[in-house]
């Protein structure tokens, strides 16, 4: 198609007239898509619901070593559920402690007791600093955000590029700024651009050289395995850590939330075997004890990183056509316009559109006009700003493909009536 910016001033203001009639016809549809959240769909739960038979009266609730797991006891999980997600996470099995059912709250929670005791090697409290900081690569994760807000954490905006952060950036920030304490990252399948970062990113970020000696990187290993089109193989941050003489200054957290059953998953941290014994000490103050029993469900429905991958390939199956509907309906609308430009990820939960500057905003505003809620633009950058208003996360999972193929005519609609709106105004 011709780009717009080639049209006569007619030709826009008639494709305005066209675009708003077609859009007053899809309210007219009573649309009620919410799109906002990566929700696995009815057909992905169905999958995981042989897990509910798993651990009953007839088969026993004894883990190894003869561990009764409805009783208190094990606070870094019972042995084979270690096993299991070490080997999902590629550490040993003395590096990770498996315990509730959301990393969310492990990352919370880390945070949080870095902030009242300090982590490993700190000094003092990360609270008994003058200001904390965080790096954040943009666009990210809304939920890590929230939490630094929340907690009063300075946030620092760090560009993503084809290989992932850049990191000539971050090298620069954390040799001068001995505040900035720590940065998320999601390597793998990244929330919400779908990259995996490259194995030479993960080596730079091992062998970064803060100005902080209790720096931390908060890794959300969340899609580890979530292949939809493909699995590129990568680099484990924490062994990259060790071979650059550095094994503390990871945190690796993961859970099976968007494997089996969200909010009834099971929750892993993974570290040096330092910081796990550091953190043991901690949560010992925290409880008793997890709720072991989901743990051995998880480990008799999905036995070893084999099954993982199994169950994981037929979550894939269920997705890439819900993903190719939205490529496929954003390159038939909006391929050549010069009105926005998307990513198509390898794998996750996302795809990201990318619009044309200062349109973000108003395109998701039209589609909640038509029944279509998305997430809010900006919450892909801390402090819901995106700088250039551009960014929007699309979350395909959740709807039925006819729901989806509906929302993106909806979304395709939005894209270029904003985009024209700005130029014709």
């Amino acid at each position: 198609m011709k780009p717009y910016s080639a049209w006569t001033k007619d030709e826009l203001l008639s494709e305005k007239e066209s675009l708003s009639a077609a859009f007053q016809t899809f309210k007219t549809k009573g649309l009620s898509l919410n799109m906002t959240r990566g929700k696995p769909s009815a057909e992905q739960l169905d999958l995981s619901t042989p897990i509910l038979d798993a651990v009953n009266s007839s088969n026993g609730f004894t883990a190894e070593g003869n561990v009764d797991c409805r009783n208190y006891g094990e606070l870094t999980g019972i042995s084979e559920a270690k096993k299991l997600f070490a080997g999902y996470m590629g550490v040993a099995a003395d590096e990770i402690i498996v315990a509730g059912s959301s990393s969310l709250s492990m990352m919370y929670d880390s945070l949080s007791r870095a902030i009242l005791t300090g982590v490993l090697d700190s000094e003092r409290p990360w609270g008994r600093e003058e200001k904390i900081k965080f790096l954040c690569p943009v666009p990210g994760y809304d939920r890590h955000f929230n939490i630094c807000q929340f907690l009063g954490i300075e946030m620092i905006n760090i560009p993503t590029l084809a290989e992932g952060p850049d990191m000539d950036m971050i090298e620069k920030l954390l040799a001068a700024d001995p505040l900035i304490k720590g940065m998320w990252i999601v390597p793998k399948f990244s929330n919400p651009t779908g990259i995996t970062y490259s194995d030479r990113t993960i080596r730079a970020l091992a062998a970064l050289k803060p100005a902080a000696k209790d720096f931390r990187i908060f890794c959300d290993n969340a899609y580890a395995m979530h292949e939809v089109y493909r699995n590129p193989p990568q680099l484990n941050l924490l062994t990259a850590c060790k071979e650059a003489g550095a094994p503390n200054m990871v945190y690796l957290f993961g859970s099976t939330n968007k494997i089996t059953f969200p909010g009834a998953g099971v929750a892993f941290f993974a570290a040096s075997k330092e910081n796990i014994a550091f953190t043991e000490k901690q949560l010992f103050m925290q409880t008793i004890g997890w709720d072991k029993l989901n743990m051995l469900r998880h480990v008799r429905f999905l036995k070893d990183a084999d099954g993982i991958r199994a169950h994981l390939q037929k979550n894939a199956e269920l997705l890439r056509p819900k993903f190719d509907a939205v490529i496929n309906k954003l390159e038939a609308a909006l391929s050549g316009l010069g009105a926005g430009e998307w990513i198509k990820p390898d794998g996750g939960y996302f795809v990201t559109f990318i619009a044309e500057p200062g349109c973000a905003k108003r395109i998701v505003a039209i589609c909640r006009e038509a029944g279509v809620v998305l997430t809010e633009a900006g919450a892909t950058h801390p402090y819901g700003k995106d700088p250039e208003d551009r960014y929007i996360r699309i979350a395909p999972t959740f709807p039925s493909l006819a729901e989806l193929n509906a929302a993106m005519e909806v979304f395709c609609c939005a894209v270029k009536l904003a985009k024209l709106e700005r130029m014709v105004s």
